[in-house]
């Protein structure tokens, strides 16, 4: 039966945790063939890539199709239809799926883990906003620009040394430290580290265990693992309660994320965030704020060394923008087009928050063809939503940053690209995300050429989000002067793309 939890007013219920209770007509939507008692559709899935898994099954059964792990139903949409009516948030608001749910134990009811009827998230997201204004983006700027300069510090390091570098583990360096030093005033020292600081760690431990839970009938299956995820979750906790008693006994900080988080009340109700709730933030923006930013940079990297014309371009328009200035500004960063597009055509293809929950307001028809309960809920795989031919064409598994020039943009219906979720709890971080990721894809771009090794074929991690795995390349320290040739024209920008801070509750196409 549904967990219906508390209602008022136009709150939500938890949802249906097995889809045949919310979906009269369930049995018209297709599934896998070869369908077995007790286990489902789990034969020949693999447990380390369900979402790839997932991504062969839709091109199999089409824009909706459902998946069975033991005794629990899925239904997964990506047709660019039934998105867009999903999208809509008279009908539909978001589901905390089984996957965020098993983070709970780590953050509780924090932004993106709260349920609709809980109050903290609309009391930490109206506190927190003013958080990502312009002004407070740029004040974060150069703190970001010192995080990049010890990751191009360190890649000198390894070049000089005829080393390869490690992508994905340097990118998490870069992110988390960028994270932490404009959030809450804090230096992990992961640079100086030969291996991943222990929050990291705890962190990946963590994820990796609520994905681990999606695969078993239940947790007793997995105590080892349970006793070890216990030992992270208490790890982030002492990290998180060490950075703000260190906060406190210095009586304050330069009014950033976590000034925010400890003194500011709400603008009309007055109400404070808890210290527990002030801790479950701090943990979801140290890992989410690093966690699918790392992964971001690390495929578009990872597109950029096996596309040098591409490339080439990117590093013309950061020539011609930056000029030779030392250091960039905030304003030049917003002004790298291209290099945004290449952002973007990553996160369309490798999209690090793969999929997204949304659950039925009230009883209604999706796309006026399948009937649902309120409370009923399907996860928007967005994976395959950037993947659909009938919006990106045929060749939609090519990597293409022209997809996002503005007249491609306007041309596209809305609701086709959602790398960070939709509606009103799409992720507040946004644009802190794009800026940080384009001035470091920048700063890279103006310093090396990248090679790819030629024996690496794209393999990629799932732990909740998406990384790519073992992806190390090799560098070369520009020594021709910077080109003068144009890049790509800069004409006006559509909401969808132009990369000016704001709240992402608000942005058109939602």
């Amino acid at each position: 039966m549904a967990e219906t939890g508390t209602r008022t007013g136009d709150t939500l219920p938890k949802g249906f945790r097995s889809a045949e209770h919310g979906w009269p007509e369930l049995a018209r939507i297709p599934h896998p063939p070869h369908r077995i008692p007790l286990l489902g559709d789990l034969l020949g899935a693999s447990r380390s890539t369900p979402l790839q898994d997932t991504l062969r099954y839709a091109r199999q059964l089409g824009p909706i199709f459902r998946r069975k792990a033991f005794a629990r139903e899925f239904v997964f949409v990506w047709g660019a239809g039934l998105a867009a009516d999903m999208a809509d948030e008279q009908r539909f608001a978001k589901h905390v799926g089984l996957g965020i749910a098993n983070l709970r134990p780590v953050v509780g009811d924090a932004l993106f883990t709260a349920y609709n009827h809980e109050s903290n998230w609309q009391l930490a997201h109206d506190v927190l906003a003013p958080g990502f204004s312009r002004e407070a983006m740029a004040a974060y700027h150069p703190m970001m620009r010192d995080v990049a300069e010890r990751l191009t510090g360190h890649w000198d390091q390894e070049l000089a040394a005829g080393r390869s570098v490690d992508v994905p583990g340097d990118m998490t360096k870069l992110t988390l430290e960028t994270i932490a030093r404009t959030g809450f005033g804090h230096d992990f020292g992961s640079f100086e580290r030969d291996r991943l600081h222990p929050f990291v760690t705890a962190m990946v431990g963590t994820l990796t265990y609520a994905q681990r839970l999606n695969s078993v009938p239940s947790p007793a299956l997995l105590r080892r693992a349970g006793r070890r995820n216990e030992a992270d979750i208490a790890s982030l906790h002492r990290t998180v309660d060490d950075l703000v008693r260190e906060r406190r006994a210095t009586g304050g900080g330069p009014g950033d994320l976590l000034d925010r988080m400890l003194d500011t009340a709400h603008p009309e109700t007055g109400e404070r965030l808890s210290p527990e709730n002030v801790r479950r933030q701090v943990i979801t923006f140290l890992v989410a704020g690093h966690e699918t930013t790392s992964g971001a940079l690390s495929f578009a990297l990872h597109y950029l060394s096996l596309n040098p014309a591409i490339a080439a371009r990117a590093r013309a328009e950061v020539d011609r923008v930056w000029g030779d200035t030392a250091v960039p500004g905030y304003e030049q960063v917003a002004k790298l087009r291209y290099v945004r597009r290449v952002l973007d055509e990553a996160l369309r293809l490798w999209p690090t928050a793969p999929a997204f929950a949304r659950e039925a307001r009230a009883d209604t028809e999706l796309d006026g063809d399948h009937p649902m309960r309120r409370g009923a809920w399907a996860l928007v795989l967005t994976a395959m939503l950037h993947r659909d031919p009938e919006v990106w064409g045929q060749d939609a598994e090519r990597f293409d940053p022209d997809r996002f020039d503005a007249t491609a943009v306007r041309a596209r219906a809305p609701h086709t690209y959602k790398p960070f979720g939709t509606g009103a709890r799409a992720c507040i971080g946004r644009q802190f995300a794009l800026h940080e990721a384009t001035l470091v894809l920048g700063l890279l771009l103006r310093r090396y050429e990248l090679r790819p090794d030629p024996a690496y074929r794209l393999r990629v991690t799932e732990r909740l989000t998406l990384m790519p795995e073992g992806l190390r390349l090799r560098l070369e320290r520009r020594t021709a002067p910077r080109s003068t040739a144009p890049a790509a024209p800069a004409g006006p920008v559509p909401d969808e793309e132009v990369s000016a801070p704001r709240c992402p509750v608000h942005r058109a196409g939602d």
